[in-house]
C-alpha cells in the first residue's frame, strides 16, 4: 500500500493511492491532461487506474474527473449527493459507470477495504476516505473546517496521513479575501487552519502514528515554509523529534510515494 499526493492545493487536487492489488485516483481536481502528465510524474499511469474515487463535488477536487472516467472507462465512486452537485463543466459520466456509495460505511473492493467517512465541510456531503488492506492503513481527510473526535479515532493507526493545512488564520484576516469568504473559510465547515492541524497531528503522534502530510495549502493565505515550521514548533513542543515526519503536499507536481507502513510497527 502506498499514497502519492499528484497535486494539493486550493487550485486542484489529486492523490494516486494503491491499495490491495488496485490503483486509485482519490478526486480529480485538475484536467485530465494534466493529471495524466502528474499520474506519469508518480510513475503510474492513467490507462491502469481501476476507478476514481470523489470526496466531494467542489470543482478544484473534480474538475478532469468527466474526461477521465469517458476516456478510460474508469468507474466512479461518490455519494449520491455528490453526483446530484457535480458541476455541469465535469460533463456526463456514463450510467454504467456511476458506483454510489453511502458515507460512514465501509465497502470492499480489490484485496482492501475502503471507508468514506463524513467530514465538516460546506458541500453537499463531503467525505475522508480510509484505505486499509493486508499491507496498512492510509487516509486522505482534507476540506475539513474542524476535526472531530469520530475522524480522529477513524485515522487512527494510519501508516500515512493526508491532512488539510490550508491557512494561516493571520493572513487569511489580513488578506484581500471579501469578508463573506474569510467567514466561510474560518466556520466549522471551511477549511483547517495550520494551528488546528498541529494540533490534531500531536494528538495522533502520541497515539503512535509518524508520518504526515500537510495538503490543500491556499496560494493566497499560507506557504509551505510557514505550514511546515507551525506543525513541527507543535510536535517539538510536545517531545517529538525527527522521529515524527511531516511533508507539505506540492501544489502543482508529484510530492512522492509514502508507503502505508501501520503506524504500531513504525514505532
Amino acid at each position: 500500500m502506498q499514497l502519492s499526493p499528484l497535486c494539493s492545493g486550493s487550485s486542484g487536487n489529486a492523490t494516486y493511492v494503491e491499495m490491495g492489488g488496485l490503483r486509485l485516483l482519490v478526486d480529480a481536481g485538475a484536467t485530465g491532461r494534466r493529471i495524466e502528465a502528474l499520474l506519469g510524474e508518480a510513475g503510474a499511469s492513467a490507462g491502469a487506474l481501476d476507478a476514481i474515487l470523489l470526496t466531494h463535488e467542489h470543482i478544484d477536487h473534480v474538475q478532469g474527473a468527466g474526461v477521465l472516467a469517458r476516456r478510460y472507462g474508469l468507474p466512479v465512486y461518490a455519494a449520491a449527493e455528490c453526483f446530484a452537485a457535480l458541476p455541469a463543466a465535469v460533463g456526463a459520466i456514463p450510467p454504467g459507470q456511476v458506483r454510489v456509495f453511502e458515507p460512514d460505511r465501509p465497502f470492499r473492493l480489490g484485496g482492501g477495504e475502503i471507508l468514506p467517512f463524513s467530514t465538516p465541510h460546506d458541500s453537499a456531503h463531503a467525505v475522508g476516505f480510509l484505505f486499509e488492506d493486508a499491507d496498512g492503513r492510509c487516509a486522505v481527510m482534507t476540506d475539513v473546517g474542524h476535526v472531530s473526535e469520530r475522524m480522529l479515532d477513524l485515522v487512527t493507526g494510519c501508516g500515512v496521513l493526508l491532512i488539510e493545512a490550508n491557512h494561516d488564520v493571520d493572513m487569511l484576516l489580513c488578506g484581500a479575501y471579501p469578508y463573506p469568504l474569510k467567514r466561510r473559510i474560518l466556520s466549522g465547515t471551511g477549511h483547517l487552519c495550520n494551528e488546528d492541524a498541529a494540533a490534531a497531528i500531536v494528538r495522533l503522534a502520541k497515539r503512535g502514528m509518524r508520518e504526515f502530510l500537510l495538503g490543500h495549502l491556499s496560494r493566497e493565505n499560507n506557504t509551505p515554509e510557514l505550514a511546515a515550521v507551525t506543525v513541527r514548533a507543535a510536535l517539538e513542543e510536545a517531545g517529538f523529534g525527527s522521529e515524527v515526519r511531516v511533508t507539505v503536499a506540492a501544489r502543482d507536481h508529484a510530492t512522492g510515494a509514502f508507503p502505508c507502513i501501520p503506524a504500531a510497527a513504525a514505532r
